[in-house]
């Protein structure tokens, strides 16, 4: 049985395509329109996974989208009918666009599904999963697990923004959920915008800005913005928030509060009051969810926990979920926002619609290291690299890994483009730009020359899973980049006191650790642990680079640069490369270096994406 899962019209359209319970393929949309969290209709993202799997929509079984439009009609309703006359403006403008196409959203999927040539009947044939149902399904049915506890967190679904719940075999239960406006991800998210950041999108720079600061608001927050009761159950006071009734995240109350208005991003600079509010909010979000891991851990008996949501991107809370969440074992389906929804909702169409029975992967997991996207063959790489006119050898796997890590050696940013294109945030080794770990420079230089994005921003460290107890202070699986662990002491550089006093950006300044380009300035990093069943050629070419300089650690971002989804394409990976200063491109078994480039073909890669 072949089933479609799609999420779309909020943000992070994607599609999932499952055959006989196994995930085929699964990509967003972004990837292919080159719009950063893309929330159309995924048209090419269908189209991608159907060509993959060698058939046309008429060999799919069973559609399914990820949440109920309906439902999420009555909250706006109610919402707004709640806080009336304060809701009307969000009811002004809301209503027309749900009138004119949310609220006959099954009719204008089955209209654009009819345009890919689909002959289903829409009354039986396309389904529709709850949102946080499907979050639940996409952490738990990929999950490497006979059973666990489950547990979502985002902004908000049709109702609930927090659920919690237990997988058995194919059975997958929600037990309970916290509903709007009560929402941990919403409360993050009006930092994020107080911080001068974009919400749905900059909420990882507010996680990355938290170690410059210390959580001198916890205690206001706590106090003022939200209840946390001991099994993590909360409410927020909604009279410092302005999304149930206006058309921003926070109102003059919370600005009082803070001290201020919202930064004003890209002309106001980020100063330590807003690297304090950063690791306040980071503060209390590790202590909500930690809480709430802790009582389902007692409260189901479960040894293992599967997590998903928005608010499942929080590396730093899940590292500390593992460590202090009373679960032998965690694992976060790696694309856990929005995107994900669509493989959920699949899974959902599988299991529970359908009565399928599961079969837990005998691999790592289900997910087959997240490398679901579209790859190119060698000879179309070629073909298409000769008609962009660069210029390029071709290599043996062997010699393109010992070229590339010879280069990583000698300190320079090499493009690595390879296989099947990953789903989910974080490039995990085929849609990378790595780097040497251990140069004090590296991580400037990317961020600032490569990237063109804050120079605050941390990266992570791929290291090869046996090695991973040397170097970081965790033994555990982390192939989706989403735990963060403290550098390993006999790893760290002892500290003079005046460094220790450094206070904000200037943190910046001192390294940390014997692989400073992946050490955050609190001594932690965001692990990626390589594994040879699901990378093998990433894994090769980090024994070649250990084999070199002794470490089995490359610094790992992804391919793109700021406010540009990561590439897809080989033309992507192009424009990129000759856009930016990374010095070599990797793609399939071709080889190019910036230098033997026409530089008439570079162009300023970096101004043709709105900003983050």
């Amino acid at each position: 049985m072949r089933v479609l899962g799609i999420s779309a019209y909020y943000h992070d359209s994607a599609a999932a395509l499952l055959q006989a319970g196994r995930v085929v393929a699964a990509a967003q949309e972004e990837r292919f329109t080159r719009l950063r969290h893309d929330a159309r209709f995924p048209e090419h993202a269908i189209r991608y996974c159907l060509h993959h799997a060698g058939i046309g929509l008429d060999a799919i079984d069973r559609i399914v989208f990820y949440e109920k439009p309906f439902l999420k009609f009555e909250r706006l309703l109610e919402t707004c009918l709640a806080f009336a006359p304060r809701g009307f403006q969000t009811f002004q403008k809301a209503i027309p666009v749900w009138i004119k196409e949310k609220l006959f959203q099954k009719k204008m999927l089955h209209h654009r599904l009819q345009a890919l040539g689909w002959e289903g009947d829409p009354d039986r044939d396309l389904l529709f999963s709850e949102h946080h149902l499907s979050h639940a399904a996409s952490a738990f049915y990929p999950s490497p697990f006979e059973e666990a506890a489950v547990l979502t967190l985002d902004g908000v679904g049709e109702w609930a923004t927090a659920s919690c719940g237990i997988g058995r075999g194919r059975e997958l239960t929600l037990l309970k959920e916290i509903h709007f406006p009560h929402s941990l991800g919403l409360l993050y998210s009006a930092f994020t915008h107080y911080a001068g950041f974009r919400v749905n999108s900059g909420e990882y720079k507010l996680m990355g800005l938290a170690p410059y600061g210390e959580p001198r608001y916890k205690d206001a927050i706590l106090e003022n913005l939200i209840d946390v009761k001991d099994d993590g159950s909360f409410r927020l006071d909604l009279s410092y928030f302005n999304y149930c009734t206006g058309l921003t995240m926070t109102n003059e109350r919370f600005h009082r509060l803070f001290g201020g208005p919202p930064r004003r991003p890209e002309t106001e600079a980020l100063s330590e009051r807003h690297m304090d509010l950063a690791a306040s909010i980071q503060a209390v979000t590790e202590e909500v969810v930690l809480r709430l891991a802790r009582s389902l851990a007692k409260e189901t008996g479960m040894k293992h926990l599967c997590l998903a949501g928005g608010v499942a991107l929080n590396c730093v809370a899940n590292g500390r979920v593992l460590r202090e969440g009373g679960f032998e074992r965690i694992w976060i389906q790696p694309a856990a926002g929005d995107a994900g929804g669509a493989l959920g909702a699949a899974f959902c169409g599988y299991h529970l619609f359908e009565r399928h029975p599961r079969t837990v992967s005998a691999g790592l997991d289900g997910m087959q290291g997240a490398y679901l996207g579209p790859e190119f063959s060698q000879e179309d790489i070629r073909t298409r690299l000769e008609a962009l006119g660069a210029q390029f050898v071709v290599m043996d796997d062997s010699d393109l890994v010992e070229a590339c890590a010879e280069a990583l050696a000698a300190g320079q940013a090499v493009g690595w483009f390879q296989g099947r294109m990953e789903f989910g945030p974080r490039a995990l080794g085929n849609r990378s730009i790595l780097g040497d770990p251990r140069s004090p420079d590296m991580q400037s230089v990317l961020n600032l020359k490569v990237k063109n994005r804050e120079s605050f921003r941390p990266f992570a460290p791929s290291v090869l899973r046996e090695e991973v107890a040397r170097y970081f202070e965790m033994d555990a699986d982390s192939p989706y980049m989403l735990l963060v662990a403290e550098v390993a002491q006999r790893r760290r550089r002892s500290l003079s006191d005046a460094d220790r006093q450094r206070t904000g950006f200037d943190k910046l300044k001192v390294a940390r650790s014997d692989l400073p380009a992946v050490t955050h300035v609190d001594g932690s990093a965001r692990i990626q642990t390589v594994h040879k069943e699901t990378n093998p050629r990433y894994d090769a070419l980090i024994r070649a680079f250990q084999r070199r300089t002794g470490c089995p650690v490359l610094v790992n971002t992804s391919f793109n640069v700021r406010g540009e989804p990561v590439v897809c394409t080989p033309e992507d990976a192009f424009r990129c490369f000759m856009g930016t200063e990374i010095d070599v491109l990797a793609m399939g078994n071709c080889y190019l270096k910036k230098a033997e480039q026409n530089p008439a073909l570079k162009k300023n890669h970096a101004g043709a994406f709105e900003l983050d």
